[in-house]
């Protein structure tokens, strides 16, 4: 978090620091939102402002994980060529300041063969990378390679801290041979004297696992974790819909609760149990700051100003709209169908961005008029995302868990 002061002139706008401006896509006549959350002021980025790319190198996968969407998709299985990836660099080039190029999506990255000289092209655009990865095929010379690349971030899945809940989660994962992979990467920095890649940990939390994450905390400490990301598992199948840690509070609304203002804890054993009665139950109490921590109604990927774009060069707003595939919600089988604005292959990234339907569907989301799905859930229309009860035409947003909080992506 970074704090700067803005100023209120005599006609009663506000001004803000010029770098901040810049950082957040505020160039004039832009459009932003602001929330007012108690006596604090959010001022979300502009939907305008392209700030990150989620680029997928390939849908292969070395794994076969309980939680990933391509069990219950038909898709086929594809590498992104030189082509497509050129008209990437093209469009990151084009862009009026460098954006955050994460390599990513539904298949792991360093299946790809080509996928250091990805990296290495995308640095040379001056972007900030980074990587998310199972850590599986991180072997001394791909983890040189990071290193004197200048990748900026590393992002390693790992869903528990013992084997045995590793591989129960990452079907054929050896969680000892990424932990070697890891502690190899940390030596290997320490060496170089380097700070870079920044290593971060993404852990999908289910009732199956949530007891090791004490300890996949710790990982701080041993392998040099900077950052970790806690999310909810995506349930693809009735099993995960079973794992799932939200099924009571799905339904449940932030802004119906009564407020709590609550001072800076003390996180104790002492503590620990009157914390946990405060902010248990369906009808819990709402603790002042947490509609700022964790906003409902908000899709993450316009807030960061994200796109996405797929294998084949398809250019999608968001990663649970890159491919076709079927969720739970509640108890009823949802539908995604994919949506994409355009193809590489067609127009640059620029032309797409600019696109009238991909802006309106920026604004749409930005005010998030659409129904209250993961609430409600009580019709047929809520099967799939190709209409709602607001007469919204495809895609419609109100039964994402991404946007209600629920799920979330480095």
């Amino acid at each position: 978090m970074t704090e700067s002061f803005a100023e209120v002139d005599e006609g009663g706008k506000l001004k803000l620091p010029i770098e901040l401006a810049a950082a957040l896509g505020l160039a004039p006549g832009t459009r932003v939102k602001l929330r007012q959350c108690g006596d604090r002021l959010i001022l979300q980025g502009a939907t305008s402002h392209l700030a990150r790319i989620y680029v997928e190198p390939t849908t292969a996968c070395n794994l076969r994980c309980r939680t990933c969407i391509r069990n219950v998709w038909d898709e086929p299985i594809g590498h992104m060529t030189a082509a497509n990836f050129a008209a990437v660099l093209s469009g990151i080039r084009a862009l009026p300041a460098p954006p955050t190029v994460i390599f990513g999506g539904f298949g792991e990255p360093f299946v790809h063969p080509d996928l250091l000289d990805m990296l290495r092209e995308a640095k040379r655009t001056e972007a900030r990378v980074e990587v998310i990865t199972n850590g599986t095929l991180l072997d001394e010379a791909r983890t040189r390679a990071l290193i004197d690349l200048g990748v900026d971030g590393l992002w390693v899945s790992m869903d528990g801290a013992s084997p045995e809940c590793y591989a129960g989660v990452r079907v054929e994962g050896d969680l000892a041979a990424v932990m070697a992979n890891l502690e190899r990467l940390r030596d290997v920095k320490i060496t170089l004297r380097s700070q870079l890649p920044r290593l971060g940990i993404a852990f999908v939390a289910m009732k199956r696992n949530l007891a090791e994450l004490p300890e996949v905390l710790k990982l701080e400490y041993r392998i040099g974790a900077r950052e970790f990301l806690v999310t909810h598992v995506y349930p693809h199948t009735e099993e995960l819909l079973a794992e799932a840690l939200y099924r009571r509070t799905i339904g449940d609304s932030l802004r119906s609760r009564s407020r709590i203002r609550l001072a800076r804890p003390e996180f104790t054993r002492e503590t620990a149990w009157i914390l946990d009665a405060m902010i248990k139950g369906h009808y819990g109490p709402r603790i002042e700051g947490l509609e700022a921590l964790w906003p409902v109604d908000t899709c993450p990927f316009v807030l960061r100003g994200s796109t996405c774009v797929r294998w084949d060069g398809q250019i999608s707003p968001c990663l649970p709209l890159l491919h076709r595939h079927t969720s739970y919600l509640g108890r009823r089988l949802r539908t995604s169908q994919a949506y994409t604005f355009g193809s590489l292959h067609e127009r640059d990234l620029h032309s797409v961005w600019q696109a009238p339907a991909y802006v309106a569907l920026r604004r749409r989301l930005e005010e998030f008029d659409f129904p209250p799905c993961t609430s409600c859930n009580s019709c047929e229309l809520a099967d799939d995302n190709q209409d709602d009860c607001f007469r919204n035409g495809p895609p419609t947003c109100g039964g994402c868990l991404w946007a209600q909080g629920f799920i979330r992506c480095p």
